[in-house]
């Protein structure tokens, strides 16, 4: 007993006392699933559970190229940098690496040379192919021949492609499907000149032009994200350096995906859709764009209330009244006939979000870069990239669950420390039912911090929970915990981490209900009282100790 009272005074003195920096700083609402980041200047991928302890790390010869995600079957896909010298802008990667859940390195593709190179993003279709974003070398002499404005011309230029890879075999790949930026420009130059035309009249073309930030910046698009819509077969990019969001149609061949007819639009590889910012096509001016530096942009899955609408992080850097970062929802509101509003002379529409997100004084939150935004169950899982910062709202748009990368460059950091150099491109976030997950060994390790101070899943139960008439006690708890309640309870569950749900034998004593957790594992749980409806009546954090 005087081990047991030791423990619990012992955690909550220093988690009242102690400044939490890095790892899990806050723990209000249990967020069943799991996160996936790869920390930009590390060779390690890390799986965290709700708690902010490591479930497993991945290494590999290469720093992170940006994206990593999880498979079906428990496999690890990773862009890693590889250092090319041609193509040095942010997100720069040139290999996709796959390992299998033990971190063998089972498949690898490097796609870096002197004139393409791999950069930030991929997604995998339903089929296991790969699609992925690639920067295009081009001379200043092909850019003057494609209209390039003479006074506005550098020595090269990067312009992107998107790649469809299909894996053969242990570092080969086939690409079975291409589409160039370059190969549906406009240009309102010279008449002389292929693609000439005004770009607010040609709004699927890409205007060479056009361009936002400084004239000396040779990454002239800058992709950082790409999707795939199965139902449409569609793929949606996040153009940085534009400010908007495009929709291609991926059912073209090749071929097709090079003119302008072909494929289930008939369009070939023209755009279908562009949103965020009109001047990029002639028809709006500054006050009228509505993305600025967005990052992944992608359509909500089935089965959410808002499933086919285009979710963006919009970073807000440089918005004209003042720099914050949104989340925004975007409804194209299709046609009857299920097409994109496009016409010429007009701005995409919609005029504004389905739907926005900002902190409660909207410039409390800014994310300059990097970062990213997924759809969970009652709300959404943010990454703040350049802080190495990720975070859930609820579905009050409360901060209900926070966690720091402790990683940088050397290695975990001490807790109590100030993270620098920490930053993610985005944590991906799994729930605890991923098919991914089944079949393998998600029992958590320690924190990954150095020195980690208790978890507040721990220090969030320490207290006896009341709830009304309830009172659960003692909490911690080591053999059996007892329920003060005159009311009735049909069942008596415990929800682990992963979600699993737990019976417990109870027993009724007058006022009183006892539970006998002696056969429970150590841990912390959620605690539910059904009542006969049956509804929970009582839902506390229980913390079970030996």
């Amino acid at each position: 007993m005087r081990s047991f009272l030791l423990i619990a005074a012992t955690v909550l003195a220093i988690g009242s006392q102690a400044q939490r920096t890095v790892g899990l700083t806050q723990y209000d609402a249990d967020i069943p699933g799991y996160g996936l980041f790869a920390p930009m200047n590390s060779n390690v991928t890390y799986l965290i559970d709700g708690c902010g302890r490591e479930v497993k790390q991945w290494t590999s010869t290469y720093s992170a190229g940006a994206s990593a995600q999880l498979q079906p079957d428990g496999s690890l896909l990773r862009a890693g940098s590889v250092g090319n010298p041609d193509f040095h802008g942010g997100g720069n990667g040139g290999v996709i690496e796959r390992f299998n859940w033990d971190g063998d390195l089972i498949w690898s593709y490097l796609l870096s040379n002197d004139s393409m190179c791999q950069h930030h993003d991929f997604t995998v279709m339903p089929n296991g192919n790969i699609l992925t974003i690639a920067w295009e070398l081009h001379s200043a002499a092909d850019a003057l021949a494609h209209g390039k404005d003479t006074s506005n011309v550098l020595p090269r230029l990067w312009s992107e492609v998107l790649l469809e890879l299909h894996p053969t075999g242990p570092g080969q790949a086939d690409i079975v499907w291409t589409w160039r930026a370059w190969d549906h420009l406009v240009q309102h130059f010279d008449p002389e000149l292929p693609n000439f035309g005004q770009p607010s009249q040609r709004p699927a073309r890409i205007d060479i032009n056009y361009r936002v930030g400084p004239p000396s910046n040779v990454d002239w698009l800058h992709i950082n994200s790409i999707a795939y819509n199965a139902e449409r077969d569609e793929v949606l990019v996040s153009v940085h350096n534009f400010d908007e969001f495009w929709v291609i149609d991926h059912s073209t061949t090749t071929v097709e995906a090079a003119g302008s007819t072909g494929g289930a639009s008939g369009h070939g590889g023209d755009l279908l859709y562009r949103w965020g910012n009109p001047e990029a096509y002639g028809t709006g001016l500054l006050n009228d764009r509505k993305l600025f530096g967005q990052h992944h942009a992608t359509w909500l899955p089935p089965g959410h209330p808002d499933a086919g609408k285009i979710m963006v992080f919009n970073n807000g850097k440089l918005r004209p009244e003042g720099n914050f970062s949104s989340l925004e929802i975007i409804d194209p509101a299709l046609d009857t006939d299920g097409h994109y509003p496009l016409a010429p002379g007009t701005a995409a529409g919609p005029a504004t979000s389905f739907w926005t997100w900002t902190a409660p004084v909207p410039t409390d939150f800014f994310s300059m870069n990097l970062s990213g935004v997924f759809a969970v169950d009652d709300g959404f899982f943010l990454t703040d990239g350049p802080h190495g910062r990720f975070f859930h709202i609820d579905a009050n748009d409360e901060q209900v669950w926070e966690y720091i990368n402790p990683v940088n460059s050397t290695g975990p950091i001490t807790q109590g420390n100030t993270p620098q150099f920490n930053a993610v491109f985005r944590c991906e976030w799994y729930p605890a039912d991923f098919i991914g997950f089944a079949g393998h060994d998600l029992t958590p390790g320690d924190e990954i911090e150095l020195d980690p101070l208790p978890s507040p899943c721990l220090t969030s139960g320490m207290a006896s929970a009341t709830n009304g008439t309830i009172t659960v006690h003692p909490n911690p708890a080591r053999d059996h915990v007892i329920l003060s309640t005159t009311g009735g309870i049909s069942a008596v569950e415990l929800v682990d981490i992963s979600g699993r749900i737990l019976s417990l034998p109870h027993t009724r004593m007058g006022a009183q209900v006892s539970c006998d957790i002696a056969a429970i594992a150590p841990g912390t749980y959620t605690l539910k009282l059904i009542g006969a409806d049956p509804v929970p009546i009582h839902t506390s954090r229980l913390v079970i100790v030996r």
